[in-house]
């Protein structure tokens, strides 16, 4: 989630991020430990003194400063390069962000149209909470003003808390310049608080990403029945069917198609490769150039090199695969004995028949041939034809002996 506000406030290139953290603060320090400076808000009491928390890491600098929430993961770029260039055009002390969207804070404005004061949604008047325009709690404020006004805020309202929206109507008081710019895009200002509004905010997320990759030449059938993580990179030329699914730091080629129903999880896909239907790549999977993968067939953590082909139900695991090689409908690395698991390595050209396990540890050679129906435990040599089969037999008479002894 921090991941979000974090980048856009790294894309204007402020002079430098610091970070109020309280619940779990070991663990969002350590994941974000590179990227910003962290302060402690013992107690939670208010945005007003959260931010009142980050004044002793900022007491060096003069300058603008800009509020963001880490519960707020839309907000882009352009917008927060917006309030700065806003704020400079206008001259204004503060400029705060609202947007017709359901929020907390309402903004009441004075008979002439200027910004007044903002009401907490749970300390305003019936009337009041029928006011669309709301405050996203988002702020450019110049630090001078910022720190004097929070000096001068108490905490007697009824959620005993400091609000950091108390600078608007005392900012306004004193007769400093206020200005709200008004977000054309309301949906920036969704505040994550419950499972309903991430699932929104995901949602967001991903329709922006797939129509930025369809901008950049990737064919998307069915945007709307297609998940892509924000961190997935495709290649121009690339086709994506319905119902497919691209998670993690995926990279796609170019000229990849992806049939319906695609599972691919942190995994690399060179050029031209084809998938699916309904084919699994699980973490660490890495497809070479025209490699086809087909119905129900599942690789995980394995290099398959350019061109191998395994086109239904089979499972590759664990594996290295060299350029060129096929496997035949069924084909398994058996790659887990209970206690470990082990790596398979197939060489190139290598031809695994259908319903071959190979039992991992096991090398087959480059040009090597396996019989279908065989399980293989011991090395195959370059060019040469592995079987392993039990004799056959036939035991005439057995089923009726069998029906008539029940």
């Amino acid at each position: 989630m921090l991941d979000y506000p974090l980048t856009a406030a790294e894309a204007i290139e402020p002079e430098r991020l610091v970070v109020v953290i309280g619940r779990d603060a070991e663990k969002v320090e350590e994941a974000f430990s590179d990227r910003a400076t962290f302060v402690l808000q013992h107690e939670q009491r208010g945005t007003g003194h959260a931010v009142l928390t980050a004044q002793k890491a900022l007491a060096d600098f003069s300058g603008d400063v800009m509020i963001l929430y880490g519960d707020t993961p839309l907000l882009r770029p352009e917008t927060l390069t917006e309030m700065v260039r806003a704020k400079a055009a206008t001259g204004a002390d503060l400029l705060m962000l609202t947007a017709r969207v359901d929020v907390p804070g309402i903004v009441i404005r004075d008979r002439s149209g200027a910004v007044a004061r903002i009401v907490e949604q749970t300390d305003a008047t019936p009337e009041e909470r029928a006011i669309e325009e709301r405050n996203t709690g988002v702020y450019l404020v110049s630090s001078d003003l910022l720190w004097k006004t929070l000096a001068q805020v108490d905490d007697r309202n009824e959620q005993g808390e400091i609000y950091l929206t108390t600078l608007i109507e005392r900012s306004v008081s004193e007769g400093r310049r206020v200005e709200a710019l008004q977000m054309g895009d309301a949906e920036e200002a969704i505040g994550v608080n419950t499972r309903v509004e991430l699932a929104a905010a995901s949602a967001v997320i991903r329709r922006r990403k797939i129509h930025q990759l369809m901008l950049d030449g990737v064919s998307i059938i069915d945007p709307a029945n297609t998940y892509i993580d924000a961190d997935v990179e495709i290649g121009r030329d690339t086709l994506i069917e319905p119902g497919c699914v691209i998670q993690g730091e995926t990279q796609i080629g170019e000229g990849v198609h992806l049939k319906p129903g695609c599972m691919i999880e942190s995994s690399r896909i060179g050029d031209d490769a084809t998938l699916g239907p309904n084919a699994h790549l699980r973490p660490g999977s890495v497809l070479g150039c025209g490699v086809r993968i087909g119905n129900y067939v599942e690789i995980k953590n394995s290099i398959l090199a350019d061109g191998v082909k395994a086109d239904h139900l089979s499972y590759i695991g664990d594996a290295d695969v060299g350029a060129g090689a096929s496997f035949g409908c069924g084909a398994i690395t058996v790659n887990y004995d209970w206690e470990k698991k082990s790596r398979t390595t197939v060489g190139e050209g290598a031809t695994i028949g259908c319903n071959v396990n190979l039992i991992a540890p096991v090398t087959i050679g480059k040009n090597a041939a396996v019989a279908a129906g065989s399980t293989i435990g011991q090395e195959v040599p370059d060019d040469a034809l592995a079987v392993e089969r039990g004799r056959h037999r036939n035991i005439e008479g057995w089923v009726s002996r069998r029906g008539k002894s029940e």
